[in-house]
């Protein structure tokens, strides 16, 4: 089956993909053939412009998926949630953008699939930095989601979060993080930055 068979939109954005992000794509498709086994993608190969790219490909394939033409054809709906799992493998494994997180965990939500959410969350501690983590909080409406980026933010040391009390964008959301580390992990470190910024605020008010 070709992509051309999946439908125009899906068609115009596999032909809109840079020959590294097929090439990319078209291995970890081939490294396995099913759905639940990992496949990465050589890191070589992974920028950021793929994370924009796979995530686009991604939300297409999903929309694709709900048509009825596609529901009433059961090779061309196994194929195309084929790809959709392969765009979320290569993701889950590389990405380390706030909105394609956003984008998987939604998915998980939806999909009650609270395993891979819970890998997710992993993730996010792992690979993501101290701003991208609060732009996830920034950018998402679900409450799961915010949860989870907050408790992420309170687990990250003190120094890896002071930063960001120096953006506007971000100076709120880091201000919480510092709260529940400090009262809920009980950090000292924590409590202390809080104290002086009080302190500040007070000299700043006088």
């Amino acid at each position: 089956m070709t992509i051309n068979e999946f439908g125009a939109t899906v068609a115009s954005v596999w032909e809109g993909l840079r020959p590294v992000t097929k090439k990319m794509l078209v291995g970890a498709l081939r490294s396995s053939g099913h759905a639940a086994s990992p496949a990465k993608a050589p890191k070589a190969y992974y920028d950021a412009h793929a994370d924009w790219e796979l995530s686009r490909l991604l939300t297409v394939l999903d929309e694709r998926s709900k048509s009825s033409e596609i529901r009433g054809d059961a090779a061309k709906l196994t194929e195309i949630i084929q790809l959709a799992d392969t765009c979320v493998r290569v993701l889950e494994a590389q990405s380390a953008s706030a909105e394609v997180f956003i984008q998987l965990a939604e998915r998980a939500i939806k999909d009650n699939d609270f395993s891979r959410l819970d890998k997710l969350a992993d993730h996010l501690a792992e690979r993501y930095s101290a701003a991208e983590i609060a732009e996830v909080v920034r950018q998402t409406d679900l409450p799961q989601i915010r949860a989870i980026a907050y408790e992420t933010l309170a687990m990250l040391p003190v120094p890896s979060l002071a930063p960001l009390l120096d953006d506007h964008l971000y100076a709120g959301i880091a201000g919480a993080a510092l709260e529940q580390k400090a009262f809920e992990f009980e950090s000292e470190e924590a409590r202390d930055l809080l104290d002086q910024l009080d302190n500040e605020m007070e000299i700043a008010g006088q």
